[in-house]
Order: structure tokens, then C-alpha cells, then sequence
């Protein structure tokens, strides 16, 4: 059994009085790609990054940017982040009516669409977009802070979206967010996560440095047992 599986760092953990540093260590250790939680204050109740913030630092890295738009009304916000040069955009399901509009606008950018779903969002109520978008992001915890417990629920439903993608005949990844712990990666890659973002329960753990994190990571990922019994699931970096 093949599996893809790419670290992105949760660039809102981040040493921010440190942020080219923490860049540049991140992507000498390896790392797949950069995820930017852009807040504000309305839809969730914190404010993080902006522009400037993304912009800086798209001119010092060709890693790929992921941004995660946390905010009320995404389609104010989504040309300007995609004229910055990121690869990824995340639409908040619960964030516009009219998602199918906002997801359009991504690609018609030329940037990668993701959905991204809340813990309590249930899994059909984006039936109806996985031939539209080319991802998926499960919130495993409520958006807004770092640092927070995974919902057991919110993780269960990784298998869920899997399931749902599967038998619609998509081709959209699942990428997860929230307490992305080297305890718990190894479930969440069971279940179909194709996409980790680590935070300060992994990638950005004070225990060790970004270097030695994201070594850890790499080897747990290959190390996880498939739990039909085909052996070790084999990882692309």
C-alpha cells in the first residue's frame, strides 16, 4: 500500500520575532510546505498574520504557502493572497453562503482549492463539493488557537471524509489541522490524511529543535503500521 504523506509547519507557532530563522531552518530540515492561519477576530475569536506577514516571506522561500483563511466573507480577501504567489487556499465551509463562489475564485486564480470543515461540520455537508475542490482540510480542533486538545470526534471523522471522497470517485487529498501530536499522526494517517500541519504538539515542540521535530515526524510517519495488515505503509516525502 503506497501513501503520500507531506508535512506542512503551522507557521502561526512559529518564533515570530525569529520568522526567516524559523524558514530557513524548516526548510533545510525538509519540510513540505508553509501554512499561514489568517484570523479575523470574527470568525474566530483571534487575529494572526495578514498580507505583509506572507508576502515577506514568499520572498525569501520557493516553498509552497498554504493559506488557511479563518475569516468571515473569504472572497474579499482570496485574489490578493493568490497575486502574493501561494500554491493553496483554504475556504471555510461555514464561512460564505455561497461557497461554491469562493472555491470558483480560488481556481480561478490558479491556485489549489481546499474546503475546510469545523469539528461539529458534518462530513455530507460538503458532498456536494468534492468534484470542485482539490481538497479537504478536517479541523480536529475549533479554529482560533494553537494549543488546544483534538476532538476525538473531529479525528474519527478523518475516516469519514475519506469515505465520502472514496465513493464520489475524487481525487481531492485530506489535509488535517489541530493538534497534529506525534501521538496522534499515526491515526490520522490511518484514517487518510494526506496532508499533517504540525504545530507546537510536534513540528514546533519545544522539546527539540525544528530540525530534530520534523526527523521524528519522517520516521514515525514511515513507521506506521496499516492496520489491515499490509505492512508498513510506505511514505513519500
Amino acid at each position: 500500500m503506497s501513501v503520500t504523506v507531506k508535512l506542512f509547519a503551522s507557521m502561526m507557532c512559529a518564533n515570530w520575532c525569529n520568522l526567516e530563522r524559523d524558514v530557513r531552518e524548516l526548510e533545510s530540515a525538509g519540510i513540505d510546505g508553509l501554512h499561514f492561519d489568517i484570523m479575523d477576530g470574527h470568525f474566530v475569536p483571534n487575529l494572526t498574520m495578514g498580507f505583509d506577514v506572507v508576502r515577506s516571506l514568499r520572498q525569501i522561500t520557493q516553498l509552497p504557502f498554504d493559506v488557511h483563511l479563518m475569516i468571515e466573507k473569504p472572497e474579499r480577501y482570496i485574489d490578493r493572497f493568490a497575486q502574493i504567489g501561494v500554491q493553496f487556499i483554504s475556504v471555510h465551509f461555514e464561512s460564505t453562503p455561497h461557497v461554491h463562489r469562493a472555491i470558483k475564485q480560488v481556481k480561478d486564480a490558479g491556485v489549489s482549492a481546499i474546503v475546510a470543515i469545523n469539528p461539529a461540520t458534518p462530513p455530507c455537508a460538503i458532498d456536494y463539493l468534492l468534484d470542485d475542490v482539490d481538497g479537504v482540510l478536517v479541523m480536529t480542533v475549533n479554529p482560533g488557537f494553537s494549543g488546544q486538545a483534538a476532538i476525538p470526534a473531529a479525528v474519527r471523522k478523518i475516516a469519514d471524509v475519506k469515505e465520502r471522497i472514496e465513493q464520489r470517485g475524487s481525487n481531492a487529498f485530506i489535509q488535517v489541522d489541530g493538534n497534529v501530536s506525534f501521538e496522534l499522526a499515526p491515526t490520522m494517517i490511518r484514517y487518510g490524511a494526506n496532508i499533517l500541519v504540525g504545530g507546537t504538539s510536534s513540528i514546533f515542540s519545544k522539546e527539540s529543535s525544528l530540525s530534530e521535530n520534523i526527523r521524528r515526524f519522517r520516521s514515525l510517519i514511515v513507521n506506521v503500521i496499516d492496520e489491515k495488515g499490509s505492512g508498513i505503509l510506505k511514505v513519500t516525502p
